[in-house]
């Protein structure tokens, strides 16, 4: 079996800054080629282990660095600096080796539209080397597993984005590789599809094989992951099983409060209430409460609300979950 490591990755890309140089003269061309160049921090330094056969999964919003630490695993992205590894091999050092122990669903399908979805999964396998007969098989197989059979000598550019991405699925696992990359591997399928995808993803899992998905679908994250990273603006904020990372919220529950207007002198004696462990200002008219309980807090809510004269407008309570976890470490949702 075989598992992946990072040692202090770091991704900065250049891009000039908003122009803003036409009082000076000087046009929109101009600008982009005389003006300094701004840096933009997509890695900030991650480090990682990935235990050989386990499913890993990097959980963040869009653009919190999930899919540049896959693009630098899988050889695509070249980090600015630090190490990654698959197996014992150095993915900068040693491409070749280090790219025949993977596969890899990228974000967006990038099927070859001309060939049929056999074709595909054939000249996939005689890129690695898989010997005529083999291939045959395994594509077959892989056919009939995501349901593909009957489509299988169809040109691919007719088909749907959920049959395109089984299909790129299947092609990753054609020469059945050590470790399986997805990212947003369920990202615009339908639910069914969505849980075929799954399953298969567990099966593979029980052969073995490790796997790294990048996802932002808390349900995906705690279904398939023995442990998760939560990453934002490029840097692991925390790191457990789900289990673990959920038992980190203070108290288990999220009660998230709208109130008529702005209350700041309501936050305090919202603390004070038994079982609130953390109290937390949303907005100028909104609070986060953390608690060991739920529904039974509205009453006394109410209350304190009625007691300085305002209305509470809205309620609503969350139970231990990974989006509740990302919203007590960083303020904000993990759809934003």
């Amino acid at each position: 079996m075989t598992g992946l490591r990072t040692l202090g990755l770091r991704k900065t890309y250049h891009s000039p800054p908003p122009v803003a140089a036409h009082a000076a003269g000087l046009g929109f061309f101009a600008a982009r080629r005389a003006g300094p160049k701004s840096e933009i921090v997509a890695l900030d330094g991650i480090s990682l282990e990935v235990r050989a056969g386990e499913v890993f999964g990097l959980l963040g919003p869009n653009g919190a660095g999930k899919s540049t630490t896959v693009g630098i695993l899988t050889t695509r992205v070249r980090p600015t600096a630090g190490q990654a590894w698959i197996g014992p091999h150095d993915v900068w050092k040693e491409q070749v080796p280090a790219k025949r122990l993977i596969g890899v669903v990228p974000q967006r399908p990038n099927l070859d539209f001309a060939l049929t979805a056999r074709e595909i999964l054939l000249f996939h396998g005689a890129y690695f080397g898989l010997p005529s007969r083999e291939r045959t098989r395994r594509a077959a197989s892989l056919l009939d597993r995501f349901k593909l059979t009957d489509r299988a000598d169809h040109i691919v550019r007719g088909f749907s984005g959920g049959m395109m991405q089984r299909l790129s699925l299947a092609r990753a696992m054609m020469h059945d590789p050590s470790v399986l990359f997805l990212d947003e591997p369920s990202a615009g399928l339908d639910p069914q599809t969505r849980l075929l995808l799954w399953d298969i993803v567990r099966e593979y899992n029980r052969g073995g094989k490790t796997i790294l998905l990048t996802t932002h679908n808390m349900d995906e994250a705690d279904a398939l992951c023995h442990r998760i990273a939560i990453i934002d603006h490029g840097r692991i904020i925390s790191l457990g099983t789900p289990a673990e990372l959920k038992a980190g919220i203070p108290g288990g529950y999220l009660l998230r409060l709208r109130f008529a207007r702005a209350v700041p002198d309501l936050l305090a004696p919202l603390a004070a209430l038994s079982g609130v462990r953390e109290v937390r200002a949303a907005a100028a008219d909104a609070a986060d409460l953390y608690a060991d309980r739920g529904g039974s807090l509205i009453p006394e809510v109410v209350n304190l609300a009625s007691a300085a004269g305002v209305d509470l407008l809205d309620v609503h309570i969350a139970e231990p979950s990974l989006e509740n976890l990302f919203l007590h470490h960083t303020g904000r949702s993990l759809r934003e």
